[in-house]
């Protein structure tokens, strides 16, 4: 295993977010969906591809807060520009989302 240094970690900018958009992803070559996701006033609105379906549908996503690495660079998939990657543990029976266990501000920082 490639061990990370705490260097490495804090190179990581991990925020909070609330998904406000989410559909389905057509031309994914995997089931996923297209997110919107609102980091707050410094970040905005950003857009994400996910691969969650086997645990979430659009409809409940919405509102639902998430945790996503927002400084990696912008990632082409298809014709959709994903510009952060939410985070979420791959478990039995498909991806499971990482949020906070209570209501917190948008665009805070893991720390």
């Amino acid at each position: 295993m490639n061990m990370a240094t705490f260097d490495d970690f804090m190179k990581l900018d991990i925020r909070v977010g609330t998904i406000v958009e989410a559909q389905v992803f057509q031309k994914a070559r995997r089931p996923a969906y297209q997110l919107r996701v609102d980091f707050g006033e410094e970040l905005g609105v950003k857009k994400s591809s996910a691969q969650i379906t086997d645990h979430y549908t659009p409809e409940e996503l919405i509102g639902r807060q998430v945790l996503a690495v927002v400084n990696f660079p912008p990632r082409q998939i298809a014709d959709f520009m994903s510009e952060v990657l939410v985070l979420g543990t791959y478990s039995e029976g498909g991806v499971v989302l990482i949020a906070p266990d209570r209501l917190v501000k948008n665009g805070d920082k893991l720390g």
